[in-house]
This record gives structure tokens, C-alpha cells and sequence, in this order.
């Protein structure tokens, strides 16, 4: 089943914190340059074995995280992928830390074979009316998207 906007919903998550990699320069969506360097962070984190190197884990489940927008979506921002840890956790040596604040969100999950499902799910996502704040936005990878030929994505869009 791929993405609808019609599974969205409207929900609140306090302050968290994630542990992994920061992407070392600000992204874009123009000519696909974002899914270049969001792939080879991806690439990254995968090879270097860093989910397993996160201390403190409360999930196996990976975030993906979008931020520091200079603006809407076809502006340059940020990206982190990393795991959940306990508030206060120390950073180790080589890796990232990132604090996700309280907000609001509009809940969308992408369904079906990826990476296809989630692109759709964002370009979706770009033309809805979801109210967006352009704060942080993320994706979680848990269980559910292990099987990428039926994957399902949790998707976050901070919204006003």
C-alpha cells in the first residue's frame, strides 16, 4: 500500500534525544541532490555499524531527521540519522548527538516497496496542506521496515 495522506494524524512528542551521524553540509531536494547525500550518510552509518555503537539505547528503531531549514522544502537543511537514547547521554568520540524538542506533528506512514514508497510519500507530502513548521521532521526505520519489498515508514512533519 503506498503513501496516503489520508493516514494522517495529529500528535504531540515531548523531548528527545538521538545519537549518531550528522551529515557534515546542508542538503537540498533540487536534481536529487538530497537523496545522493542522505544515501551515502545512510551508507555510512550502515557499513560503520554505529546503530550498535550507541550507548543507552531505548529501541533498536533508526531515525532519520530532517532540520535547519533555511526555509520550505526546496530550501538547503540539515540531516541526522541516528538511534533514541536516555536525555543526558554523553556523545561518544566520532559520533553526533541531536536534541529533538517538544512539538507537534502530523503523523503520515509510507507503505509499501522502498525506496519508492517514501519518495512518494514526501512528494505527497510537499503538495498536502499540512501546516509545517520546519522544524524537525523525521522518519523512523523500526521492525516494520525491515522487509523492503512491504516496508512501512513512520513519517513526522512538524506542523503548526
Amino acid at each position: 500500500m503506498p503513501c496516503k495522506i489520508t493516514d494522517m494524524e495529529k500528535t504531540t512528542k515531548g523531548e528527545f534525544q538521538l545519537i549518531g551521524l550528522r551529515l557534515g553540509k546542508k542538503t537540498w531536494n533540487e536534481a536529487g541532490q538530497s537523496g545522493i547525500d542522505c544515501g551515502s550518510l545512510w551508507q555510512k552509518f550502515e557499513t560503520g555499524g554505529f546503530a550498535h555503537r550507541i550507548p543507552d539505547l531505548l529501541s533498536n528503531a533508526i531515525y532519520a531527521v530532517y532540520f535547519d531549514y533555511e526555509g520550505d522544502y526546496n530550501k538547503p537543511f540539515r540531516y541526522f540519522i541516528g538511534c533514541k537514547v536516555n536525555l543526558g547521554t554523553k556523545v561518544p568520540a566520532g559520533m553526533d548527538g541531536l536534541i529533538i524538542p517538544s512539538q507537534n506533528y502530523s503523523r503520515v506512514m509510507a507503505r509499501g516497496e522502498m525506496p519508492h514508497c517514501l519518495s512518494e510519500c514526501w512528494s505527497k507530502i510537499w503538495q498536502s496542506a499540512i501546516d509545517r513548521a520546519y522544524q524537525f521532521d523525521f522518519e523512523v526505520y523500526d521492525d516494520r521496515s525491515t522487509d523492503w519489498d512491504d516496508a512501512e515508514v513512520e513519517i513526522f512533519i512538524s506542523s503548526n
